[in-house]
């Protein structure tokens, strides 16, 4: 049996990228789960995917939506309860990297990084509290970023979610921690994902490490002991840049 087996987990931003590695890395493991994004289309192929790659019968629900959308999160939220008993575990992975310089980028880029990298997981945030509050236990991971410390240009709507999501992330444990929940922050370096591999920016031609590295930590903070936490992780490839970075 896998270290998740008997858990169950909702996975946001869950059919590509980070959030794809996630769900991949918990079903080998043996865990029940609900995948969120907002491509239907995208979402039954990767729990197509999810189902071959899991070594046991699990359950693999999904729903489409956009998790900075209220509506949204209250009706994942209601699917998950129609279909599971408990909350184990929440990832908030689903992001959004629009930008641009400072002075040149839209307030409509800024509103839908920061409602999609900030919003978003604030909501899942309380709807989760409301169900692992009566169970005593839980746990939160939040992926973030290497951004919410170190910034680069043009990347205002997302650095500033990111740091928004670092505090989030603080205040999640203060408030969990009475009532058995724990919250985790993940931040990555830089992620050979299908985005990033198809780009020819100069930061996409920086050191990489894979989807697979990533996941293996988020695994590995789902299934610490519950009176553990790993508050704040950051992870990148050793040849990146991180201190003194530009």
């Amino acid at each position: 049996m896998g270290k998740l087996a008997g858990k169950t987990a909702i996975i946001t931003g869950g059919n590509k990228g980070i959030g794809r590695g996630i769900v991949l890395a918990f079903v080998q493991s043996g865990c029940d789960l609900l995948i969120s994004a907002r491509n239907e289309q995208d979402l039954e192929s990767m729990a197509d995917e999810a189902r071959s790659a899991a070594k046991h019968d699990l359950r693999i629900v999904t729903h489409a939506g956009d998790i900075g959308c209220h509506d949204n999160v209250t009706a994942m939220f209601a699917k998950f309860k129609d279909n599971f008993e408990q909350l184990d575990l929440l990832v908030n992975n689903a992001g959004a990297f629009n930008g641009g310089p400072l002075d040149q980028c839209s307030l409509e880029d800024w509103d839908h990084v920061i409602k999609t990298n900030l919003r978003g997981p604030f909501m899942c945030t309380q709807q989760a509290f409301q169900i692992m509050k009566p169970q005593g236990v839980g746990r939160i991971i939040n992926v973030g970023s290497i951004s919410a410390t170190r910034v680069r240009h043009s990347s205002a709507p997302y650095s500033t979610s990111k740091f928004g999501l670092a505090g989030l992330t603080q205040v999640t444990a203060l408030e969990g921690r009475d009532f058995g929940i724990t919250c985790c922050g993940l931040q990555p370096g830089n992620i050979a994902t299908e985005r990033r591999t198809a780009s020819a920016s100069d930061a996409d031609q920086e050191p990489m490490m894979s989807v697979h590295d990533i996941a293996e930590v988020a695994l590995l903070m789902a299934t610490l002991p519950p009176h553990v936490e790993m508050l704040d992780a950051v992870v990148l490839p050793s040849q990146q840049l991180y201190v003194g970075r530009g």
